[in-house]
């Protein structure tokens, strides 16, 4: 199975105070982290989405191997950010979705997602119970996604109304959000 790797980098993070792309931690960019994160795991392609200060983002960050695509849409939320990603796929049996504010994702829970790949499979990670990232779309589900995705929602209808496999991450990995300065990780804070 070729499972496809879509990050989701395109937000002005006006919660956050700037873009999330561009959030250090660690030593490197949320957007790198993240990127390199879907690289490990095997997902071929990976496919980064920008939007909000895209010129920074592409002259700061190191995006080696991996496609970059622009949303000139990105203003108009998580949808339309999804939707150009899905577009850039090209050819794979699944995607892998990953939203750029998610630093405490593993290898370990890709992988979890990722061997559950088939174009019609549904699934997403949850901790604790709580639905959260990653999200596996099989292709079969990629035009039912693009017609549905819009606003902020991203997915969230599409998944609402089909069969979706959760799929317990909790013991290897970390599905918080950052959405806020506080919310990133203290040992890590750069």
């Amino acid at each position: 199975m070729r499972v496809a790797g879509l990050l989701l980098a395109a937000g002005a993070g006006r919660r956050f105070g700037s873009p999330k792309a561009l959030v250090p931690l660690g030593g490197k960019l949320f957007v790198e982290s993240t990127a390199e994160l879907l690289k490990a795991a095997g997902c071929d392609p990976v496919v980064v989405v920008l939007g909000a200060q895209a010129d920074v983002v592409r002259a700061k960050a190191s995006l080696d191997g991996v496609t970059i695509v622009d949303n000139p849409d990105w203003d108009t939320g998580m949808g339309s950010s999804l939707r150009t990603g899905l577009h850039a796929i090209g050819i794979a049996d699944a995607v892998v979705v990953l939203p750029v504010d998610t630093p405490g994702v593993t290898v370990a829970a890709l992988h979890r997602l990722m061997a559950l790949a088939e174009p019609k499979t549904l699934a997403r990670a949850v901790y604790h119970g709580e639905i959260g990232h990653p999200v596996l779309i099989g292709s079969d589900h990629f035009a039912g996604v693009m017609a549905s995705a819009a606003g902020d929602q991203g997915a969230r209808d599409y998944l609402n109304a089909n069969t979706v496999r959760h799929v317990e991450c909790a013991d290897v990995a970390d599905g918080a959000d950052v959405d806020h300065p506080g919310d990133l990780p203290r040992n890590q804070a750069t």
